[in-house]
């Protein structure tokens, strides 16, 4: 059999836009172009010094083996703890499972939890690698789609539309990527309403639950009550918040049947994940909020100052985020889609945006405020001259 005769399934799997952007943008910077790139889903701040000091203590101490395949029990203990103080959940070290990143985490639960033609409902603008794991896991994504005018957040009338006898699960992503949208509690409490109503499981990405602005409330999906958080599988890690993307590590909690179901499944793919790295985000925890608190403050003045530059550009519509690091600007005025848009963006200015549709989302663009103060004023001087110029 020729190497080249692949699994139908993977052979399906579109490659991520975000990082072939970064990657087209970080070849023009290379050739010595001026470039401003939106594009990246990261902090552009280091990770705090005394999560890297403890990593590196860790290794001049030998932790350099493997761990449990669940994690470290003392990492584990120590996010039971962060749950049940800042999100008002209460999980045993026993139900939560560290893995390599809160992607690698999304992943194994749709493997261990979808048979062959089960459905799950995706919030659309979503973030783009949703789909292409529901599918790897021989699942289907339903899109229901969220409109601009109603702030990009689905309803149950709107989920309802969408459900069938197929329909296994519920994606929640709140703070959301590609939107920065946050549910308010009471909206939250219908949507479960709705999942415990149809008997579904409610995936819950909350990567983004820290960074959120002007006072606004994130609460955790798992904790608006004991039925919803029996049916609930939280996600979260530590690559946002702390700024440690390339740690690769992130972690799920939630009903026990599942977690071991996926403790299994993780055992005979990564197996644990870095020893080292666990110690750093035990480090992170204890550590408290303030590197949290300070990143999160630069942050919020970009958004305001990035906020106001679109929104003064004709042609431009823009849904103001309250949480995460990213808006999602409307370009349908310019009559053309948003890989046209992007590239050409891209090829006349050096600003380096991603093209909505890979988000369900072909007449936005998405952007990232993860970058400097000085990026955003000059790429949005750049493309606040290509908008005025089409």
């Amino acid at each position: 059999m020729s190497v080249d005769q692949l699994n139908e399934t993977i052979a399906g799997i579109t490659p991520s836009v975000t990082l072939a952007i970064t990657s087209k943008a970080k070849a023009m910077a290379a050739e010595g172009k001026d470039v401003y790139s939106f594009a990246a889903g990261e902090p552009d701040f280091d990770t705090p010094d005394h999560i890297k000091q403890a990593a590196i203590q860790a290794l001049h101490d030998g932790q350099t083996k493997y761990s449990p395949g669940d994690g470290l029990q003392s990492l584990r203990v120590a996010i039971a703890a962060d749950l049940e103080t800042f999100n008002t959940i209460s999980y045993t070290p026993g139900q939560i499972i560290l893995s390599c990143g809160a992607k690698h985490s999304l992943f194994n639960i749709f493997m261990a939890l979808l048979q062959p033609g089960d459905e799950v409902l995706i919030p659309s603008p979503y973030w783009l690698s949703y789909p292409e794991m529901v599918s790897i896991a021989g699942g289907r994504s339903v899109f229901v789609d969220a409109a601009e005018c109603d702030g990009f957040k689905v309803t149950p009338d709107s989920l309802a539309a969408a459900i069938t006898p197929r329909t296994r699960a519920l994606v929640m992503n709140s703070p959301s990527n590609p939107i920065g949208t946050v549910y308010e509690r009471a909206e939250l409490e219908a949507i479960a309403a709705f999942a415990c109503k149809h008997d579904l499981v409610v995936i819950s990405d909350e990567i983004y639950q820290q960074i959120v602005y002007e006072g606004t409330e994130s609460p955790s999906f798992a904790s608006l009550s004991p039925e919803v958080y029996d049916r609930t599988v939280t996600v979260n890690g530590f690559s946002k918040s702390y700024s440690m993307t390339g740690w690769r590590l992130g972690y799920l909690a939630g009903p026990m049947p599942l977690v071991k179901a996926i403790s299994a499944l993780q055992s005979h793919s990564t197996s644990g994940p870095t020893t080292f790295a666990q110690y750093g985000a035990l480090a992170a925890i204890k550590g408290g909020r303030a590197c949290v608190t300070a990143m999160r403050d630069a942050f919020a003045e970009r958004r305001t100052y990035l906020y106001e530059r679109l929104t003064s550009m004709p042609g431009i519509t823009c849904v103001k985020p309250m949480g995460a690091f990213y808006m999602l600007p409307g370009i349908g005025a310019f009559g053309m889609d948003s890989l046209t848009f992007a590239a050409r963006l891209l090829d006349a200015t050096g600003v380096a945006v991603v093209p909505g549709l890979p988000f369900g989302a072909d007449q936005n663009i998405r952007i990232s405020y993860a970058c400097s103060m000085d990026n955003i004023r000059e790429g949005m001087d750049r493309m606040e001259g290509f908008i005025k110029g089409l």
